[in-house]
């Protein structure tokens, strides 16, 4: 009986080792580590509520103005800025791409969808991960970089369009497979910016995962497939260089509810190598999808520590 009993608790013990993918506890800071401007990305979150709202797929025209706003953001931080136009049943859109790096047959593709779920503020989702997109196209000028970098602002993530071809990572994606180039990682920012001390402030999809994660919503997620460990793995001890914020990771299959939950989700379905990093939305922010999801509730300075930490995890991944 006692060997049965060793061999669950091994196997318990690799499975929760796959899942949290644990890293030495032990961290220094990179000294080439680069920080973000957390002024910025506040100054760039209220200016995509106030101006550009409703910024949802039955507002095309708000939609079209965004787009222009992030193009010219791009341009003025000197990205290689391009356009991708799509339509659905219902109106025109565009996908917004800036290039950074020599022009690789393989990619690195870092994303932020710029709609919103209905006619909601949407702060944190997802105008803090737009914002943050932005502040890292400043940080990547004049970074080294092996291979191409693309930053993709999408639109139409939120329903009626996630999960269908209206999509625009879907319109993406399958742009990119068509033309025979391949993707070393995908990393999708996914509401980025609510932070909290607060005992019990974290939620998770199952409770025996308190076990593992943290019950105050202070340190930001990479989450990844049941099959992706590698990247997860790289993505994770990459941001854990470049700032103090914890940050814990989750590779865990599709039923976990939230996992596949935003952009990346369209290259996990293609097998490609993708994560989310994400403060783990209505697992956290009672906010989520409502009309008090306003940029006074985002903290900035975590919000830009998360930033410095993809920043880390897009070069090394392109180098």
């Amino acid at each position: 009986m006692a060997w049965w009993i060793g061999g669950v608790i091994l196997v318990m013990a690799a499975a929760a080792a796959w899942m949290t993918q644990p890293l030495p506890f032990r961290r220094t800071r990179a000294p080439d580590a680069v920080s973000a401007d957390p002024d910025r990305l506040m100054r760039r979150v209220r200016e995509l509520v106030e101006r550009f709202r409703p910024r949802d797929g039955g507002h095309p025209e708000n939609m079209q103005r965004a787009a222009e706003w992030i193009a010219g953001e791009l341009r003025a931080a000197g990205g290689a800025v391009s356009e991708q136009r799509f339509e659905t049943a219902a109106a025109a859109y565009v996908n917004v791409v800036a290039a950074y790096g020599p022009d690789t047959p393989d990619v690195v593709v870092v994303g932020a969808h710029y709609d919103v779920a209905g006619e909601m503020p949407g702060a944190d989702d997802n105008a803090s991960g737009v914002a943050g997109l932005l502040e890292l196209a400043e940080l990547l000028s004049g970074a080294t970089l092996s291979h191409r970098v693309e930053l993709v602002f999408f639109a139409l993530e939120e329903a009626p369009y996630f999960g269908t071809p209206g999509m625009g990572s879907e319109v993406y994606a399958a742009a990119l497979e068509k033309s025979g180039r391949r993707v070393r990682a995908m990393l999708c920012l996914e509401m980025i910016g609510c932070f909290t001390d607060a005992p019990g402030s974290q939620q998770l999809p199952f409770g025996v995962l308190k076990l593992f994660y943290p019950t105050r919503g202070n340190f930001v997620a990479v989450v990844g497939s049941a099959g992706g460990a590698g990247i997860v793995r790289r993505v994770k001890a990459a941001m854990r260089e470049a700032s103090d914020l914890p940050v814990f990771s989750i590779n865990a299959p599709r039923f976990v509810r939230g996992v596949d939950l935003s952009d990346h989700a369209t290259f996990w379905k293609r097998g490609l190598p993708a994560v989310m990093i994400t403060d783990t939305a209505f697992y956290r922010n009672p906010r989520y999808h409502t009309a008090a999801d306003t940029p006074d509730t985002l903290d900035y300075r975590r919000m830009a520590e998360v930033v410095s930490g993809v920043r880390k995890a897009v070069v090394a991944l392109a180098f």
